[in-house]
């Protein structure tokens, strides 16, 4: 099957997402209803094919009962399903994790699975087409703004960059703590089949399909998106143990160290969770985890994040990961966690990255990449160096977006697999000295140098729909920050009320 197949398929099933909108099915919970019903599709397939079948879930919870079912019956036998498989463990257990039937017209649901799943034979397309489709209905959701998906989705071509300049090998072991519907990990996954796959040992095949790439999703919706995700590339196995934890990543230290993290943690400040670290106790809130593996007690979720992240990494092990600005400046928790970052660890590169490619609007990025060392004396950053993609940058998700090659000279610049050392200088890749980055003031690495245009020059300015959305998008940034505030200040209400 084509690229072409990949996408007639897509739109196919995309189609038909409108025909249940109006019976207030959102995009993500059709998406949802697709997860559970390709798995069953692609079991009654393993069962029946004449080499090696495979029966793995059981025949009163198959796909052929839901075939023989009508009308109301058949939607019993499909909530009986999902309440049936839920029960069960590992990967079947991640899918139907408190699954629920969001398509309450049989005659729709009959239409689903006659006419646009079972006519096609999913486990015979090879894991690339068929895990290519589902992974762009899953980016066809996260365009959706009002469907919410775009919270968990990180534009392809900023991962796809982040993934070529880490270099990820057969040998690694890689995470995600925040991995949303697995999208580092399955181009992590894809990078080593293209440049290792010839010579990939069984070992090491066996290795990378069950164990050596995992994620962590707090969300269950979410949870069961990564695992079917990853299930339809090749990753896991169906009735084997779960590659996907459902779980809050930040709620205990890490039980093994990896090689190689790649994350975009959820934005948003505030957290119901205030982390104890080596500063001790805190405040009280909703509820306190120790840490004793975290520098600094703080409840911004992206510097525990920075904290769980650079815990998790083995010696030598490395990390990229999308921060947003305010892991840069600020005080109090933010300065020891950079001081920290600095000193036992090599921040080696930060990518400055534009407005206008999240899916939620106003937020301003950046990727920090960083590698866990052996302790010693003197600090292990000798030189950040960073990269200004954001300065005279514009992007749109629709009329201008994101593309990988916007990305290729950040990653020329980068030198993936060679020495730092050979780094050159240019207008929009510069070098700041340990010395100096320690003596700024709370060790602030929000670092500019270049100059606006539109601010030098009237006749550069921005045309006014890029201006507006640009307003429109700080205006959300700032709603959001303002309802984490309120948000925190009614827990600490309600912590005060309970004394």
């Amino acid at each position: 099957m084509s690229t072409v197949d990949s996408r007639r398929l897509v739109q196919k099933l995309w189609n038909y997402c409108d025909v249940l909108r109006d019976d207030g099915v959102s995009t993500i919970d059709y998406v949802e209803q697709l997860t559970y019903l390709l798995f069953l599709k692609m079991a009654d397939e393993r069962a029946n094919r004449k080499l090696r079948p495979e029966q793995i879930v059981p025949s009163e919870l198959s796909w052929q009962t839901l075939l023989d079912a009508e009308g109301d019956a058949l939607e019993v036998q499909y909530r009986h399903i999902l309440t049936g498989l839920a029960r069960e463990g590992g990967t079947l257990g991640t899918i139907f994790r408190k699954a629920q039937n969001k398509i309450q017209d049989p005659a729709k649901l009959k239409r689903l699975i006659v006419d646009l799943i079972d006519k096609e034979e999913w486990s015979g397309t090879g894991v690339d087409v068929k895990g290519d489709a589902y992974e762009e209905l899953l980016a066809k959701g996260a365009e959706d703004a009002k469907s919410g998906a775009g919270q968990y989705f990180t534009p392809r071509a900023l991962t796809a960059a982040m993934v070529d300049c880490m270099l990820p090998t057969p040998d690694d072991t890689i995470t995600d703590p925040a991995c949303g519907t697995g999208g580092f990990l399955l181009a992590a996954f894809d990078y080593i089949q293209r440049q290792h796959g010839s010579s990939l040992t069984p070992d090491q095949r066996r290795r990378l399909a069950a164990g050596a790439i995992t994620g962590t999703e707090l969300v269950d919706g979410t949870a069961r998106l990564a695992a079917m995700n990853m299930l339809l590339h090749g990753i896991g196995t169906p009735n084997g143990p779960s590659l996907i934890t459902v779980a809050d990543a930040l709620g205990r230290e890490p039980s093994r160290r990896v090689s190689l993290v790649l994350a975009n943690p959820p934005f948003g400040r505030s957290s119901s969770i205030r982390m104890v670290g080596e500063g001790g106790k805190a405040s009280r809130e909703e509820r306190e985890i120790e840490r004793a593996d975290f520098w600094a007690t703080t409840a911004n979720k992206q510097l525990n994040f920075v904290q769980h992240i650079a815990s998790l990494l083995e010696i030598d092990g490395r990390a990229a990961v999308v921060l947003p600005d305010n892991v840069l400046f600020e005080g109090g928790a933010g300065e020891v966690i950079r001081r920290r970052l600095l000193n036992q660890y090599d921040l080696h590169t930060m990518l400055r990255l534009p407005t206008g490619i999240f899916y939620a609007g106003g937020v301003k990025a950046n990727v920090l990449f960083f590698e866990r060392k052996r302790a010693r004396e003197q600090p292990w950053t000798e030189k950040l160096w960073v990269y200004d993609f954001r300065t005279n940058q514009h992007f749109t998700l629709k009329q201008n977006p994101l593309r990988r090659e916007h990305l290729q000279d950040f990653v020329d610049c980068y030198l993936p697999g060679k020495d730092r050392s050979e780094r050159v200088e240019t207008e929009r890749f510069k070098a700041f000295a340990y010395e100096e980055l320690i003596a700024r003031d709370k060790v602030n690495l929000d670092i500019t140098w270049l100059k606006d245009a539109s601010l030098e020059d009237a006749d550069a300015l921005l045309p006014p729909q890029v201006i507006a959305q640009e307003i429109v998008e700080d205006l959300q940034a700032a709603l959001r920050e303002f309802a984490a505030i309120a948000e925190a200040l009614g827990a600490q209400t309600s912590a005060a009320g309970d004394e």
